[in-house]
């Protein structure tokens, strides 16, 4: 259970709207960006999340 001022419930609900998230979405990304900031979670870079690399190979 979560208690939230009502004012701030709405400005979340219309925030998370205005996202495409759900409430729980953005809660979970507005706590995702506080700890990144906060440096206590690593930061994934841009390729992070792709799969790996694979070498070009030619037949002859």
């Amino acid at each position: 259970m979560l208690r939230v001022d009502p004012d701030k419930m709405d400005a979340l609900e219309k925030w998370a709207a205005d996202e495409f998230r759900s409430i729980n979405g953005q809660l979970e990304w507005i706590i995702d960006q506080a700890l990144k900031k906060s440096g206590r979670i690593k930061q994934k870079t841009s390729g992070d999340n792709l799969p790996p690399k694979q070498e070009n190979i030619t037949h002859e």
